[in-house]
């Protein structure tokens, strides 16, 4: 239910009770309230041991209704809040309608409940609490007990949050009132401690969360005079987040179905007074496929049960809000939307005890995050003479992202080479994805080359990471091929892997000696013919040096008487002139 409509239905509330209040302080020190409805005024007593009735009843929900309206009016509550404002008065209605107390009770219970409602809306945000992260383990079983037994309540709480919680507190939120507790309150106290519950670094994996429980767990003694029923145990958990401390704790509920002795009487109130009122409450849920991804179509299937063992639900209508997202009011939309158009299913008929299952077709949006989503369960049903009844409850569905991924060209230097030396192999890799590289590395493959290994770490969405690799010929393979095999870990640990080829020409290099042609060599007989032939031609080549020195000085000598004729000529032909 988005913002718009969770005012209109509490101002909606607010509008069909409204009641002018005149407070007056008779001097003999009793309270006493007069109720102004249209032109008629009423004295009310608020302090009397007498029983209520209906007429008491009316005027305390009234109360209650006016306050939450003075807060509306004074706040600007967000969803959250106007969410938490409407639990918390739809409590006090359940517990004043089904509780026998005496006038002074009620009225003192009324001063109680805006306490809690004003808190609610508090002056200063710090850190508040939230069922979107600390929830309770899918192997929590609803057990059965009879009064006076002993019994073990394990509470198993998982954290789907990514940061780790410190300084736990837990404890059950007991009461004296038979109505509310089961169990035989203690003088010493029911609460728990422990250091840390650690937060989920694979954006809220439900089987991450599941491995890094914390269970607690309490024995009670059910009361005697228990009633027969579904009682919910609530239990409140205090916590510290990066160093800030929750201002008001988280509270996870868990229910039990206890027998009373015969005559006890029921839940809500004695059977043959007051018929109570069952509620339906989420059992689990799945969704198929299995993982939901950005962008994918999922169905979702939400398993619910009526609690009742001898009433039935009718007229059920179910109502799916998914959590918004975006930054500004004027671009928030919700993360999950049904392909139908109506996040609405109803059903004629639930049994008594029995279970329903809410089959609904959702598209998650291509831009969200990789971590779980709230999906909120509204429900609204009809019970004999109870009508318009109502319940919530949320689910966390994990979205994740797919690894979005590409290469720039590979280029190699040098692209040809002998056995023994290396070749560069330089490119680039792109995450184009939203979700996280992690322990990212190049490999190469090839029968021809070793080395190259090269581990580049985390690469972030939006980020290139830049491959320079040296690999060593090792056998000839002309025109051979490589795989880089690239291979890294999302954000949920899954391994990703992908290859890229390219070229790379190995040869050996061949020293040759010199060949002599068979023609040149003689058969006869005699002395080794090869040898000489091979003296020979040392002797000949030994020869053409000699010759070649002999005709150089030659030429060097001539050249010389040359340009010495030359130089006494000149000499006469001076003389004579």
């Amino acid at each position: 239910m988005n913002r718009r409509k969770m005012r209109g239905l509490i101002m909606g509330c607010l509008a069909a009770a409204a009641t002018a209040l005149v407070l007056a302080r008779p001097m003999d020190g009793t309270q006493t309230v007069y109720a102004t409805s249209g032109n008629t005024t009423e004295r009310v007593e608020r302090s009397s041991d007498r029983v209520i009735t209906d007429d008491d009843r009316a005027e305390a929900d009234a109360q209650l209704k006016y306050h939450v309206d003075s807060i509306l009016k004074r706040t600007n509550p967000d969803e959250y809040t106007l969410q938490k404002l409407n639990d918390t008065l739809y409590s006090a209605y359940y517990y004043i309608a089904n509780s026998e107390l005496s006038v002074s009770e009620l009225w003192s219970y009324v001063s109680e409940m805006k306490g809690k409602l004003d808190a609610v809306v508090p002056d200063v945000s710090v850190t508040k609490p939230t069922t979107e992260f600390l929830q309770l383990g899918d192997n929590w079983e609803t057990p059965t007990v009879r009064y006076g037994q002993q019994v073990s309540i394990v509470l198993p709480i998982i954290n789907l949050g990514s940061e780790e919680l410190t300084d736990l507190v837990v404890s059950p939120v007991v009461s004296n009132d038979v109505a509310v507790w089961p169990f035989e309150p203690s003088a010493t106290g029911f609460g728990q401690s422990f250091a840390e519950i650690p937060g989920n670094p694979f954006g809220g994996s439900y089987e991450a969360g599941m491995f890094a429980r914390r269970e607690l767990t309490w024995q009670f003694t059910v009361r005697e005079d228990v009633l027969t029923g579904y009682y919910p145990l609530p239990f409140e958990i205090w916590y510290t987040k990066e160093g800030v401390r929750c201002e008001e704790p988280v509270t996870l509920t868990v229910y039990i179905y206890t027998e009373g002795k015969p005559g006890a009487g029921y839940i809500g109130g004695d059977a043959s007074m007051v018929e109570s009122k069952p509620r339906i409450i989420v059992t689990g849920f799945e969704t198929d496929p299995g993982e939901v991804y950005a962008g994918d179509t999922f169905m979702v299937t939400i398993h619910v049960k009526n609690t009742s063992q001898d009433q039935a639900v009718t007229n059920v209508l179910f109502d799916m809000q998914a959590v918004e997202s975006g930054t500004e009011a004027n671009t928030t939309y919700a993360v999950f939307l049904p392909t139908s158009g109506s996040s609405s299913v109803y059903t004629e008929r639930i049994g008594a005890g029995s279970e329903f299952d809410i089959n609904i077709e959702m598209t998650a949006k291509t831009d969200l995050s990789q971590k779980p989503y709230v999906l909120t369960v509204n429900m609204k049903y009809d019970s004999g003479k109870n009508i318009d009844l109502t319940d919530a409850a949320k689910v966390s569905i994990p979205v994740l992202q797919k690894a979005r991924y590409d290469t720039g060209d590979i280029q190699v230097m040098p692209s040809s080479l002998s056995v023994g030396n290396q070749s560069n192999v330089m490119f680039s890799i792109y995450n184009m994805g939203k979700t996280t590289f992690y322990n990212l590395q190049v490999k190469y493959e090839g029968d021809f080359v070793e080395g190259g290994d090269t581990f580049l770490g985390t690469l972030k969405p939006g980020e290139t990471a830049n491959v320079d690799s040296m690999l060593t010929a090792s056998a000839p393979s002309a025109g051979g091929t490589v795989k880089a095999l690239v291979t890294f870990e999302d954000e949920s640990g899954n391994p990703v892997s992908f290859e890229r080829e390219f070229a790379l020409d190995v040869y050996e290099e061949v020293y040759e000696e010199p060949v002599i042609p068979e023609d040149m060599i003689p058969v006869e007989e005699g002395p080794d013919v090869r040898l000489m032939i091979g003296i020979a031609a040392a002797a000949a080549a030994v020869v053409v040096i000699l010759v070649v020195v002999v005709i150089r000085k030659k030429k060097k000598k001539a050249a010389a008487l040359k340009l010495e004729d030359d130089f006494l000529n000149g000499l006469g032909e001076d003389k004579k002139d």
